[in-house]
């Protein structure tokens, strides 16, 4: 079964390896993992170079050679090549547990069942097309990343070990929620109400779920997770995490982690468009990757032009000069596992954190690089805004990449990169073959950054740390409570991060993107080695939406200022006000972290935002009801 009704970057996130999602069929599908991903269908060749996409600093980052685009179907026609055709991103059924919508009765299919499960039951035996079953809304998972079908029959028996192994209804008997269901044995007539079976409590300092509890109560045999890993069609493991039940659809059955990139060139302006698009031919491509095997980055010229020329028609590249070869050699495949100043090293397991990997970002886009991949220029701050800005910033073309590196399940816990590559694929490859999955975005943007002196004597006033606090606090509470990273949120952090949606927001109306189309990347830190106050407003969406102009229209001094004014002219009254700002002091949003914020003054699409709406507050940017001078930007 192929995941045809899910768009190429949507196979990156959310619904990339192991992510469960619905067909429009209604079928309910996990995408599989990488081992049998560009895979034809029929006996047509594949090649694997047309997908692949290269990002130096990324892959250093994430320790692979390559990152790869996911397959796009194509149906194949007598005037074309027959390369690449009929590929698909492979997806399994799951959850296998399905139920008949007439008899309630329930029935454990397959993975790999293409067809839809028709009820045997007896009460349709004079029925002359049988009942379609339906897939269950429930799933087990664990902290560990793994995901299994619900344990029904140990469920209604009240033990891991059931005796009995009758037929089984899903019956609703009223009621709100998991309450209202009950799983009932025909045999033996045990029943058992899904109430409860999300929950879980702390014991000692240890996280315990009620579904693993109450079908175990002795602690020297609990009933743990099997360890199932079904995107790659392993129904068993070993893990010695407790099994909570979930919903297949609630958020916390998948969190993506994913990684991005702004492409910085190594040599600007030194590679021009024509040797970019000679080197992504997938003969010269090879050819090239061979040769870095080999010599590295001590290749000469005349070895590098011979081996083209054995392989490559000469006129493809014979008006390029040997320094435009080798310019383009060393981009592609220069000292990849180089690293800039405050990242982190290539033996890391972990990650560096997210202000260290941006700081070169933040470096090179206050600039004006002319370069096939990042263009920017200066357009210039007006007046009105010299003492609020201290540099903007006209990004006529950029390209991001985005890579799917691993997962997490119930919490979205940090992941070290061989823990993520364990889980999309069941065999690892080698350092020379190893890949990622990922989609490239090309687009435009602005840039902006505070002015840092008044910046720097805002964030330190009583008041906006004081503010800045609360949402800290509350989020020290979430983290204890869902197992979470603690982290430090400042009056800069919050202020440039609610600034930035207010923007989006604004921009919807004057530069003709959706919302959803534009995204933010925050550049933000206090630390010395890397102090940031920078914000990134681009185009997010894959396709020709990237290449309109209207962000780069809006840098310009005079729609600049009416977009600033008008933003924080509207922020200062929200349609919800004063509920929005007042309520809002004690906490509304996701995990209660943001403040002054709602739907109607300053959330955005999720996909849009870094923080899934969380640390959002007006008052730090134009003050409250009772302390307009509380803001940043007060009168």
């Amino acid at each position: 079964m192929s995941s045809g009704s899910i768009r190429r970057a949507q196979l990156v996130a959310p619904f990339g390896v192991g992510a469960l999602s619905v067909l429009v069929d209604g079928t309910s599908v996990i995408t599989a993992g990488l081992d049998h991903w560009y895979e034809s269908s029929g006996s047509t060749p594949v090649d694997i170079n047309e997908y692949e996409a290269h990002d130096w600093r990324l892959e250093a980052r994430l320790k692979v050679n390559s990152f790869r685009l996911p397959a796009d179907y194509r149906r194949s026609k007598p005037s074309e090549t027959d390369r690449n055709v009929k590929l698909s991103v492979p997806v399994l059924r799951f959850p296998r547990w399905c139920y008949c919508m007439y008899c309630k009765r329930l029935e454990l299919s397959t993975l790999t069942m293409q067809h839809p499960t028709k009820c045997t039951d007896a009460k349709h035996a004079d029925w002359k097309h049988k009942p379609r079953m339906a897939q269950v809304p429930f799933v087990a998972v664990c902290t560990n990343g793994h995901l299994d079908d619900f344990p029904f029959n140990e469920w209604v028996h009240r033990t891991d070990n059931p005796s009995c192994f009758g037929p089984l209804r899903l019956k609703s008997i009223g009621g709100a929620g998991l309450d209202g269901q009950r799983v009932v044995c025909v045999s033996c007539e045990s029943h058992r109400s899904l109430g409860g079976i999300t929950q879980t409590r702390r014991i000692n300092g240890e996280e315990h779920s009620i579904l693993s509890d109450s079908l175990s109560p002795k602690t020297e045999n609990p009933f743990l997770c099997s360890g199932a890993r079904p995107w790659l069609g392993q129904l068993t493991g070993n893990c010695d995490r407790p099994l909570r039940g979930a919903l297949r659809a609630a958020g916390n059955v998948y969190f993506p982690k994913v990684e991005s990139s702004i492409y910085l060139p190594r040599n600007v302006g030194k590679v021009t468009a024509e040797m970019h698009a000679l080197m992504d031919l997938p003969s010269v491509s090879v050819i090239m990757s061979t040769l870095h095997s080999v010599f590295g980055s001590e290749l000469g010229v005349d070895v590098l032009r011979n081996s083209l020329l054995n392989k490559v028609p000469p006129e493809l590249f014979h008006a390029a000069s040997d320094e435009e070869l080798m310019d383009g050699y060393l981009e592609r495949f220069g000292d990849s596992g180089k690293t800039t100043e405050g990242e982190e090293e290539s033996g890391n397991e972990s990650l560096s954190e997210t202000n260290i990997w941006r700081y070169p970002e933040y470096l090179q886009i206050r600039e004006t690089p002319k370069d096939v991949f990042l263009t920017i220029s200066d357009p210039g701050i007006h007046s009105d805004l010299d003492d609020l800005l201290d540099r903007v910033r006209s990004v006529e073309v950029l390209r991001e990449t985005r890579a799917l590196r691993g997962f997490t399940r119930v919490h979205d816990d940090p992941l070290t990169l061989s823990e993520g590559k364990k889980q999309l694929r069941r065999q690892p490859l080698a350092p020379q073959q190893d890949w990622l999955p990922a989609y490239v975005v090309k687009g435009e943007g602005i840039y902006f950054e505070l002015n840092e002196q008044r910046l720097s004597a805002w964030e330190s006033t009583p008041g906006a740390r004081a503010r800045a606090q609360k949402i800290s606090d509350r989020y020290k509470i979430a983290a204890a409570q869902r197992g979470l990273e603690e982290r430090e949120l400042t009056p800069r952090f919050i202020l440039m991060h609610t600034l930035g949606h207010l923007l989006i927001n604004e921009l919807v109306y004057t530069c003709g993107y959706s919302s959803a189309s534009l995204r933010e990347r925050l550049y933000v830190s206090e630390s010395p080695n890397s102090r940031m106050a920078g914000i990134l407003i681009y185009t997010a969406a894959g396709d020709s939406e990237g290449t309109l102009g209207g962000l780069v229209r809006m840098a310009q001094t005079d729609n600049l200022r009416s977009t600033f004014y008008s933003a924080i002219s509207k922020a200062k009254w929200c349609s919800s006000d004063p509920v929005c700002m007042e309520t809002g002091a004690k906490g509304q949003g996701p995990d209660s972290c943001n403040l002054a914020a709602c739907h109607s003054c300053s959330l955005v699409p999720e996909t849009s935002c870094e923080e899934f709406n969380r640390f959002l507050d007006r008052g730090l940017v134009i003050g409250t009801l009772d302390d307009p001078a509380l803001g940043y930007f007060h009168p």
